[in-house]
């Protein structure tokens, strides 16, 4: 089966996660809030408990499974403790953190390709938080120590951090089948993570 992974003409996994899913993160990055000239501080901060409720039982989700391909250093690409500082930062204790609702419905994580899809959707939405960074730089004058660590969260190696997960990505020798179940898994991610923010109200 593994040898289906290099059938001629067949898409590489990340050709086919970028193409299984271009339209549903189109179509969230349309619904984000942080282009919106109605964002405030106090729109910023929901959205990130938001995030927090959606981010903190997804990483424990993958990470509790033991199903990740070897390479991937979890402790070096864990987000949810940089949600909790910069929800501290914007005046939230722990019992208030502790507090927040926090997502149920996430996507089946049952094999190791479909751990795949659900990191390339993290990953990705990592690399895309530059951009959002700028903006509330500009906008709310957010950064690293008052709110806005999340979306820089691996600083100035985000660039090499991404370029590596390719790599990773690019070392899976994974048949049509399981590439399919990683398509899958990134799609369903996406979609879990739209209708957890619609639930909690902060899409536009």
């Amino acid at each position: 089966m593994q040898s289906q992974a290099h059938d001629v003409g067949a898409p590489s996994l990340l050709e086919a996660l970028r193409t299984g899913t271009a339209l549903l993160h189109v179509a969230l990055e349309k619904r984000l809030p942080f282009f919106s000239e109605y964002l405030d501080a106090k729109g910023y901060r929901r959205l990130l408990q938001a995030y927090y409720g959606f981010y903190k039982p997804m990483e424990a989700a993958l990470y509790d499974s033991d199903l990740i391909p070897e390479g991937f250093d979890t402790a070096l690409r864990v987000k949810t403790p940089t949600l909790v500082s910069d929800l501290h930062a914007l005046g939230l204790d722990k019992r208030a953190i502790d507090a927040l609702p926090r997502c149920c419905e996430l996507p089946i994580l049952a094999q190791p390709a479909a751990c795949l899809g659900a990191l390339y959707v993290l990953e990705g939405a990592t690399l895309g938080g530059q951009v959002l960074r700028r903006e509330m730089a500009k906008r709310l004058d957010l950064d690293a120590d008052n709110g806005g660590a999340f979306l820089n969260v691996y600083g100035i190696e985000t660039g090499r951090r991404w370029k590596d997960f390719l790599e990773y990505l690019g070392h899976q020798t994974l048949d049509t089948p399981a590439k399919q179940h990683a398509v899958d898994a990134a799609c369903s991610t996406f979609s879990c993570f739209e209708q957890w923010l619609d639930s909690q109200k902060v899409l536009l």
